[in-house]
């Protein structure tokens, strides 16, 4: 995205954006190499993310969860998670409070991988941390949290838009 750098404001907004847009293409990157790696797709590598960040905040995701996350099919879950499973990354789990519940979970060989993986860019992520101050931390957090929320809302709003394209109904 352009944007005008005029004044001190808009050039810090434009930089701030660039990183953004680096981080973001750089974070994918890295994320299809894991997947190249290990033999998964974009969406398997998706699916693992929503079940990493749901184990992370002690809400373990359902693979109907899981659907509404990746905008996919009941069947599509179904084949998703059977791959996953089959390939060790993830497992399936009854709910002990409901026993027709499933859960998905990491599976220690998938915990394993990832974390060989991606322990380098933690332990650089955990450096970069150190150089700044819990109230710094505490903005740039507030910042994310916020920039997550708006790029979330915006994908739900392109997700519920009509599909050009799409077939015509009867009355068109």
């Amino acid at each position: 995205m352009y944007r005008r750098r005029d004044d001190p404001r808009a050039r810090l907004v434009a930089d701030i954006t660039n990183d953004l847009r680096r981080y973001s293409v750089d974070a994918q990157h890295i994320g299809h190499a894991f997947a190249g790696l290990h033999g998964l797709n974009a969406t398997d590598l998706h699916a693992l993310i929503a079940v990493m960040e749901a184990e992370l905040v002690g809400d373990p995701i359902t693979p109907g969860r899981l659907g509404e996350a990746l905008n996919l099919s009941s069947g599509s879950v179904t084949a998703l998670v059977d791959r996953l499973e089959r390939g060790g990354h993830i497992r399936r789990d009854r709910d002990t409070a409901d026993r027709r519940k499933i859960l998905l979970h990491y599976a220690d060989r998938g915990a394993t991988l990832a974390q060989s993986f991606f322990g380098p860019l933690g332990r650089r992520t955990d450096e970069v941390m150190d150089r700044f101050s819990d109230d710094e931390l505490a903005v740039v957090h507030r910042f994310m949290a916020e920039m997550v929320h708006s790029m979330r809302s915006h994908r739900d709003e392109i997700r519920a838009a009509p599909r050009r394209g799409a077939a015509s109904g009867p009355d068109d």
